[in-house]
């Protein structure tokens, strides 16, 4: 059986500012639902994972180091019990972004109740986090992937 690799199309973002290239199948949710002008949110239809690419104000009282932590905090809010699992820095110079000051990796686990049901669901999310200072703006990343739905 021959093994290619099929390349993705690339996905334009934010009005053409960025573009990805993303798992095949992930659909568009702003094509389904609205979805905040700061955000673009792609889901697999099978898995229900999903992906947030978010454009954050840049938040200069938080030290770099706590930075993801902090975005993950504000997204979670009451809602959700969150632990995290690890977390670690990027060389910001070996990302194809340029102006990156810092980057992070923050993986954590979430149970979170989905559409206000009573029952809790186990996410792991993965975080990356990209500071952009020059541009007022944390890039951040996130990939939901449920471990386990009631």
């Amino acid at each position: 059986m021959d093994h290619e690799t099929v390349q993705q199309p690339k996905r334009y973002l934010f009005g053409g500012a960025f573009s990805a290239c993303l798992p095949p199948g992930s659909l568009d949710i702003s094509e389904m639902r609205q979805v905040p002008d700061n955000q673009e949110v792609f889901v697999h239809p099978s898995t229900d994972q999903s992906i947030i690419i978010e454009l954050l104000e840049f938040q200069a009282n938080v030290p770099d180091e706590d930075a993801a932590r902090y975005h993950l905090e504000d997204m979670a809010g009451a809602s959700a019990t969150t632990e995290i699992l690890s977390q670690e820095v990027l060389v910001p110079h070996l990302l194809a972004l340029e102006g990156c000051s810092s980057a992070w990796l923050l993986t954590a686990r979430q149970l979170v109740a989905k559409f206000n049901e009573e029952a809790k669901n186990e996410v792991t999310l993965h975080l990356a986090l990209l500071r952009l200072p020059q541009n007022g703006t944390d890039l951040l990343l996130t990939f939901n992937d449920p471990t386990w739905i009631q």
